[in-house]
């Protein structure tokens, strides 16, 4: 068979860049240590809200002056419903579910994430201006999924 000298060497370049793809993902996974966020710490969805962080969600300032906000995501609410941080502060959000699979999205900011039941959901985001930002999840839950709302209100430090 006889492959033309133009679709040979497309099929090279094909191949060559195929090749650079993988390296640089093996580069970034192996020497930066850079891999894709996985599940590393697991819950009872049953016993939710009998677990020591879990049990009384809401917003925390730890001894090094960041905000720790622990939610609860269950068919058709976030628990707590509102919650009220204060501006240029880090505010780390541990979230879990207790039934089904959740999303927790703040508009006008960056904030996405899944929230699956067995899991702890975990991120940081500091939020430069102050407001209400309204907190919803994006992933279908069931029939009043559009009801499921909350609040995140970023106040100026003494507000």
């Amino acid at each position: 068979m006889k492959v033309d000298v133009y679709e040979r060497a497309w099929m090279w370049i094909a191949a060559v860049l195929i090749v650079a793809f993988l390296g640089a993902i093996i580069v970034a996974a192996g020497a930066s240590a850079i891999h894709p966020p996985s599940h590393v710490e697991v819950i009872n969805p049953e016993e939710v809200y009998d677990h020591e962080e879990f049990g009384s969600p809401g917003v925390e300032t730890l001894d090094d002056g960041t905000i720790q906000v622990t939610m609860v995501g269950e068919m058709f609410f976030f628990d707590p419903y509102e919650i009220v941080v204060p501006v240029d502060t880090p505010v780390t959000f541990r979230i879990t579910s207790t039934d089904v699979i959740h999303g927790i999205l703040v508009a006008g900011t960056n904030t996405n994430a899944m929230v699956i039941p067995g899991y702890v959901t975990e991120f940081t985001i500091t939020f430069p201006k102050p407001g209400e930002y309204l907190m919803m999840c994006h992933e279908y839950c069931g029939t009043l999924h559009h009801e499921m709302v909350g609040a995140l209100i970023v106040e100026e430090e003494g507000a």
